[in-house]
């Protein structure tokens, strides 16, 4: 007697766990570069609000992030009635889904895109439609001729990850024209305090526009992954739309204090970003030094580095991979992300990233 058991949905039976970046290698781990973590921690302000708040553990936390959203609003001038928060940005952009899409809808996304995107499209039963880039880089032609009457949503990273790749701000302008109003356009900024040319970050256009949102988060800059703390901001209707699928009480009491603290400590956030970039620019430095064998850092706008290796022969990103995680380097291998060819790198303190740059030319070498 054959015994039936629960099936799965078959939108939910097409998509793939989401694979995050590695946290032990073959060796004593020397440097985490592969989850695009601040090395520095979260501001001193952020922790002790966090041990200040930690004996009300008992209590659930404000359900609506009220001095969150406020302290958002007064940083960035922003009502804070346009801002929503959410258990990351991870979490947002899954409500956004849910809120707007199902099946028979199409969700657009490039191709080197946010992982999370394809997940959160299949998890409500819409249509990913995957978008072809140039050179890593967002194409806004290919996105909207794209979009057709069953499009929904859009994603688009800005800068993006995990390529690092950032489109100027006209170009995002002629995006958010061009999308039709009854299509929502997430602008994902993730990354956005660690650009360094004119940039469009929505925030503005945001709270305008009737089918615009604008995603942050406070788990790059701020050091804060672990407390799971995004932010977003839209027209009301869309905040209305996105509270009805919110979680209750999704933000803690601990990550909402910490994040408030964060925002008020310019000194600790200036230094992340200054070292940041620094950094950046060393270690790409390095990889450029080593084009002879191949290898090409993609111009980043973020807190890491994507490297494109050889197709085949001594050098490659698989065998990069390998010895790296050998020496207790742990990097992004995006073979998952259907790049094979592609090493990111995440920005560390000044040993770290030192010590990656140092063993990526001794693999070079050694395999020349």
């Amino acid at each position: 007697m054959t015994i039936a058991a629960p099936q799965m949905k078959p939108w939910i039976e097409a998509m793939h766990a989401y694979v995050p970046g590695k946290s032990s290698a073959g060796a004593p781990v020397v440097a985490k570069l592969s989850s695009n973590e601040n090395p520095w921690g979260p501001s001193p302000k952020a922790i002790a609000a966090m041990q200040a708040v930690i004996a009300e553990g008992h209590r659930y936390p404000d359900p609506a992030s009220t001095s969150l959203r406020e302290a958002l609003g007064d940083k960035y001038g922003v009502n804070p009635a346009h801002i929503i928060c959410g258990t990351g940005s991870d979490e947002i952009l899954h409500m956004i889904a849910s809120a707007f899409a199902g099946p028979g809808d199409e969700i657009i996304h490039v191709r080197h895109g946010f992982a999370v995107y394809e997940g959160a499209t299949r998890r409500v039963g819409a249509t990913p439609v995957v978008v072809p880039d140039v050179d890593y880089t967002g194409d806004i032609n290919a996105i909207l001729a794209a979009v057709t009457p069953a499009t929904r949503v859009i994603y688009i990273a800005n800068p993006n990850n995990p390529t690092g790749t950032l489109l100027p701000a006209a170009d995002i302008r002629r995006l958010i024209a061009g999308v039709p109003s009854d299509v929502v356009l997430v602008l994902d900024c993730a990354y956005a305090e660690f650009v360094e040319v004119d940039y469009e970050d929505g925030l503005a256009l945001a709270q305008s526009l009737p089918n615009l949102i604008v995603t942050r988060t406070f788990s790059k800059i701020h050091g804060l992954a672990a407390q799971r703390i995004g932010w977003a901001v839209a027209a009301l209707p869309i905040i209305a739309a996105l509270d009805r699928v919110r979680g209750p009480f999704n933000v803690t009491t601990t990550g909402q204090a910490a994040a408030v603290a964060s925002l008020a400590d310019d000194t600790h956030l200036d230094m992340v970003r200054r070292e940041t970039i620094r950094l950046r620019a060393f270690l790409e430095g390095e990889i450029v030094a080593l084009g002879n064998a191949g290898l090409r850092a993609i111009p980043s706008a973020c807190n890491f580095i994507l490297i494109e290796f050889p197709e085949s022969g001594p050098v490659t990103a698989a065998g990069a991979n390998k010895w790296l995680l050998d020496h207790g380097i742990i990097c992004r291998y995006l073979a998952v992300q259907n790049m094979p060819r592609c090493l990111r790198i995440s920005i560390g303190t000044e040993t770290e990233t030192r010590t990656v740059a140092a063993a990526l030319r001794d693999y070079v070498e050694g395999a020349a």
